[in-house]
């Protein structure tokens, strides 16, 4: 019976990366063939990508100006749906969409900062979570109203359809352009605010705005800018979720909860912790389903308990 399962989960795996068709031959490693075992990893690997961005938006936000924001998976839909209907209605292709859709969505998260957002800086992290929470709610079911639950389909682009022959595998093209344009964004954000002079003044006007406006830094502008830079992440990993999966307005509840759990495995605002745990985790997640498939939906909460348990400030977060 494993055996069988394990196959299903072969066939699962190549037909999701759109490989069924291809005659790879079937050899196997500890009785798994290699197929889904490295299927499955490509899987993991694509998931931990999504993980990495979103986690590190959140990560941003958080650790510069210690918001909890709840909205970021509904900020995530929000992308995906601007670059399907970028399509639908205006004809705009994959690539201008995945340029300009971060800028509305981080234009759309400066104005919900400007006008409600900045004033729960001084209050408990719940009224945050409760704020974005309530946005949440109001742009699902905005969108659910509009266009259901049942998804839209978004084409892979012509330059990125196909797959490449790898002799033990076939990569799907696009799957490998996600990962490569998710680890280029998040360690280029990385380098920007732990190597930069930017970077620098970002996170001392944050722990410390009233020396920093002393030099004539508008420190408010640098807190709007961050917020709307942290939430275009989001609106970045929803287009590239969008060939991926069907452009559903639940498609951010579906991944926000994990997202959260990546975040305080890695250590609440580590920047480098949320890349990294969230491409780790990604992995683990894809492996499970091939070892333990019934452990695959929570192994992620399970590792968070158990990091919680041995070191509470995250693997990269700092003990106060």
């Amino acid at each position: 019976m494993l055996q069988a399962a394990r196959g299903s989960i072969a066939a699962v795996a190549l037909n999701i990366l759109g490989l069924s068709g291809f005659p790879i031959p079937m050899t196997e490693l500890f009785g798994i063939p290699i197929q889904a075992l490295l299927g499955q990893l490509l899987l993991g690997l694509v998931n931990g990508s999504f993980y990495a961005v979103l986690s590190l938006g959140l990560a941003v936000i958080f650790g510069l100006l210690n918001i909890i924001n709840f909205a970021h998976g509904a900020l995530y839909m929000l992308g995906a749906f601007l670059a399907w209907m970028g399509l639908s209605y205006l004809g705009l292709n994959y690539w201008i969409m995945l340029v300009v859709t971060p800028l509305l969505v981080g234009a759309f998260g400066i104005l919900l900062e400007r006008t409600l957002i900045r004033h729960l800086y001084k209050l408990d992290h719940l009224y945050g979570l409760l704020l974005t929470f309530g946005i949440t709610l109001l742009l699902e079911g905005l969108f659910r109203s509009m266009y259901g639950v049942s998804g839209q389909p978004y084409a892979t682009p012509a330059l990125l359809s196909g797959g490449v022959n790898l002799g033990f595998m076939y990569l799907p093209i696009y799957r490998g352009w996600v990962v490569v344009a998710s680890l280029i964004v998040c360690f280029a954000t990385w380098f920007v605010i732990e190597k930069t002079r930017l970077g620098a003044l970002l996170r001392a006007g944050t722990e410390n705005p009233k020396l920093v406006e002393a030099f004539g830094v508008n420190v408010p502008l640098v807190v709007t800018l961050t917020y709307g830079f942290g939430v275009g992440l989001a609106g970045f990993a929803g287009v590239l979720a969008a060939p991926v999966m069907q452009v559903s307005p639940l498609m951010g509840s579906n991944l926000i909860i994990v997202v959260f759990a990546v975040v305080v495995i890695g250590g609440m605002g580590s920047i480098l912790g949320s890349i990294i745990t969230g491409l780790g985790l990604g992995i683990i997640e894809g492996l499970t389903k091939v070892f333990w498939p019934e452990a695959s939906n929570t192994v992620v909460f399970i590792i968070m308990v158990i990091v919680l348990l041995l070191r509470p400030a995250g693997l990269f977060g700092k003990e106060k």
